[in-house]
């Protein structure tokens, strides 16, 4: 049996499903090994919702689901992966649970059946203050009909919801309206802002968990601490960690079931904050390693270029001071639209504090705060000093909140006085961040939408180098377990559509021709839209030909979503047919004649450099410090836009394509997957350099074109560098050639022998002569 390293080498995310559960997961193992993966991450794998395509809607009571394979099958993938060396990390969801089908969740059917009264009552963060004490529930059209309700075989049915009722309500020939009125909840329309229950984000269909009441914790976890007890897994990744009320004491009972196994976190962080050292983790999952990654690529000059196409094509700027005014406003939008619940929650913790200030002050204040924080999550005690700026600066802004902001002031500054209401405003910080940026902002601006993606912001969309290795730095010496992570499930494009997207910035000029050829040739029904679009369109087009049947397909799913996301001009609540089917025939016009023709001649340009810098930025990932995260599939090129799109089956067989796009994908012999495969051999090789007490030392180019190489030694514990990477960035004007003779990467003392050639060099040597034709290199010291 091969021994599980000590400390993690790389991860491998898998998305189980019916069709790809813990026996074809076996499968594959044997290819992990060949990469040099070292853990296993799989998705939740608890028994979830009917249907459920993640897991992430699991439901009680807490078992492994049967249709992955069960208890039994889930051993034996252990087993199996133990053989070969690989340990397994699971991903676990306790901010909350599905709700849609009550027949699948005991727990969540006995609160609707007996209200206050239920033994689960506890269990779920519940607002019955309507007046009347009854839950409502936000699952009706805007008008709030009843067309739908109907009693079927003795039970409520809203559609095809099921309503569970309390016991002697269905009497004989009641009808279904007088047996709903007999109940413990009301049918509210969605947007009443009459909600009964804490959600995650705004998704009616999963209910939030009160995961600071032990019951629920100890309900919840006894199936991990069984596994735990066996020694069935090597780690966890928790889902959604913001959306705890204690985030940091519930990582502390968790650490304490768990032991020392690996224990990561979901978790966003906005740029220049840093994860709080109380949490007793190892690191983040790693979207703020995929903003520095994407800012090493993305040409500043070339973002300026673009601000001035943007607001030519749309009218509206995309330089930070615009993107700022327009984020704040829109968290205030969300939070009143769709986050009505937590401000008003959030404000009457508050004003508990302070019955001397008139509520609706206080609401004014707590609105300001939520709208306009910079963290991603208030509350931590690190975040502390930021959170204190912050309220100072909406002070001199709002010179009439400052009665209002005082109070949170106070609250914030010693947080024992109101705990419950500075983790509410947290919470609530969080859940519209992640809706009005992420879901919709992010849909909406389109300088350079390779910058609109988890972790990263399009207000920062470069890292100069003295950030760039100054961060990797203090990563080494505080968190050398962290996750890196370039794709995930959650993720708006993959690794390699934002490499070929970040292109633009560096052909902006040939990019604003193409435009504005494009827009007369096929003039766009919405041109914000549009140009959001097409950016998109140029991620995933083939390198050569167009786009075929099966790729069309996905992009018009993909574009009905983001219209939706967006809600510019359609929703998910107000469809609006008529202005989606214009945005779609524009699309398909775009897929023909002198229009494709266009795309296809820019993406002939930029397609080749954008691969080397997917080969670079994988690189980065793995060799930086930190543990990369190999998203299923993405050892080979990989096309996929959001979800359900980058969640599709992955081919891992000789033949068989599932629409992935590119032929030459199969194996160790694709170039991405013969990166991975050196860079993890290099790490095995060079444990002390990787693990906590490894070293990180930026390693400065020379000569003009310098710039264009990312070069940084990995450092044993005495401070001497063994592995050297040089990376290629910027690479549609460092093509291989005259341009690499100008670039000279000074070699430590010592022969540095490449890692995948075993060309010896030393001294001071030019990139030409280092890289060759390849965009990345791994040397190691003789």
């Amino acid at each position: 049996m091969t021994t599980v390293p000590a400390d993690p080498v790389a991860t491998y995310r898998v998305q189980l499903t019916p069709d790809f559960a813990f026996a074809e997961v076996a499968g594959i193992l044997d290819h992990l090994v060949d990469l040099g993966i070292s853990h296993l991450y799989l998705s939740p794998i608890l028994a979830a919702m009917p249907g459920s395509s993640h897991g992430y809607d699991w439901c009680p009571p807490a078992r492994i689901s049967p249709e992955l394979g069960g208890a039994d099958g889930y051993r034996l993938l252990r087993a199996h992966a133990r053989a070969v060396g690989i340990g397994i990390i699971l991903d676990i969801v306790p901010n909350h649970l599905g709700i849609f089908d009550a027949h699948h969740n005991d727990w969540w059917a006995d609160v609707m059946r007996n209200g206050s009264d239920s033994a689960y009552a506890e269990f779920f963060d519940l607002d019955l203050d309507f007046g009347d004490g009854t839950l409502c529930l936000p699952w009706l059209p805007a008008d709030g009909g009843l067309s739908e309700l109907r009693v079927s075989n003795g039970e409520l049915w809203l559609g095809d919801r099921y309503l569970p009722t309390a016991d002697g309500t269905h009497i004989p020939g009641a009808t279904p309206g007088q047996v709903l009125a007999a109940q413990r909840y009301r049918l509210v329309p969605f947007d009443s802002r009459q909600i009964g229950y804490r959600r995650f984000l705004a998704v009616n269909d999963l209910a939030a968990l009160r995961q600071e009441v032990p019951e629920v914790y100890d309900a919840s976890h006894a199936w991990l601490r069984e596994l735990a007890a066996d020694d069935m897994f090597d780690g966890v990744r928790v889902d959604h960690l913001d959306g705890l009320t204690d985030p940091i004491g519930y990582c502390r009972r968790l650490r304490v079931d768990i032991g020392d196994r690996l224990l990561y976190v979901e978790k966003g962080l906005s740029v220049g904050e840093r994860l709080d050292p109380e949490l007793p983790v190892d690191g983040t999952t790693g979207y703020e390693q995929l903003r520095l990654i994407e800012c090493a690529f993305t040409a500043p000059s070339g973002a300026v270029e673009l601000s001035e196409v943007y607001h030519r094509i749309t009218g509206s700027s995309g330089d930070g001071d615009e993107l700022n005014a327009r984020a704040v406003a829109l968290r205030h939008v969300t939070l009143v639209d769709m986050f009505s619940d937590r401000l008003r929650r959030a404000t009457a913790l508050f004003a508990q504090t302070a019955p001397e200030v008139p509520v609706h002050n206080v609401q004014q204040a707590v609105a300001t705060m939520i709208s306009g924080a910079r963290l991603a999550r208030p509350g931590y005690p690190s975040s502390n000093p930021i959170v204190m700026e912050t309220i100072a600066r909406l002070r001199v802004a709002n010179p009439s909140m400052t009665e209002g902001l005082d109070v949170l002031a106070r609250a914030f500054d010693s947080p024992e006085r109101a705990p419950q209401a500075v983790a509410r405003l947290g919470e609530a910080v969080a859940a519209v961040s992640a809706k009005a940026i992420e879901d919709i902002g992010f849909h909406r601006t389109a300088r350079l939408v390779s910058a609109n993606e988890l972790g990263c912001t399009p207000l920062v969309p470069t890292a100069n180098r003295d950030e760039f290795h100054g961060t990797l730095a203090v990563r080494a010496r505080d968190w050398p377990r962290a996750l890196s992570a370039l794709s995930t499930h959650d993720t708006k494009r993959s690794e390699d559509v934002r490499a070929r997207i970040t292109m633009i910035a560096q052909t902006p000029q040939r990019w604003t021709v193409l435009v504005l050829t494009l827009w007369q040739a096929a003039p766009p029904p919405h041109a914000q839209t549009a140009y959001f679009l097409l950016q998109n369109l140029v991620g995933v087009w083939p390198d050569s030909g167009i786009p075929d049947a099966s790729l069309r397909a996905r992009f018009r799913d993909y574009a009905r979503k983001a219209m939706r996301e967006a809600r510019l001009i359609s929703s998910w609540t107000a469809v609006d047919d008529d202005a989606e089917a214009a945005v779609l025939d524009w699309i398909d016009r775009l897929l023909t004649g002198t229009p494709a023709d266009l795309i296809s001649d820019f993406v002939a340009v930029i397609a080749e450099p954008a691969r080397d810098e997917s080969i670079s930025r994988k690189a980065l990932s793995l060799l930086t410090p930190g543990v990369g995260d190999v998203y299923q599939g993405t050892q080979w090129w990989d096309d996929s836009l959001t979800d359900p799109d980058n969640r599709r089956p992955v081919d891992y067989g000789p033949s068989v394509d599932y629409g992935r796009s590119v032929a030459d994908r199969r194996g160790l012999d694709h170039p991405k997957a013969q990166m991975i495969a050196t860079a993890l051999a290099a790490r095995r090789r060079h444990p002390d350099c990787f693990g906590p007490g490894g070293g990180y030392a930026g390693v400065v180019c020379r000569g003009p074109s310098g710039s264009h190489v990312i070069a940084f030694t990995r450092d044993d514990a005495d401070g001497a560098p063994q592995v050297l990477v040089a990376v290629v960035r910027l690479a549609h004007t460092f093509r291989p050639g005259i341009a690499r003779e100008h670039a000279v990467i000074p070699l430590p003392p010592g022969v540095w022998r490449d890692a995948f050639t075993g060309t010896d060099h030393y001294g001071s040597v030019t990139a030409d002569v280092v890289f060759g034709d390849r965009p990345a290199v791994v040397l190691e010291r003789l």
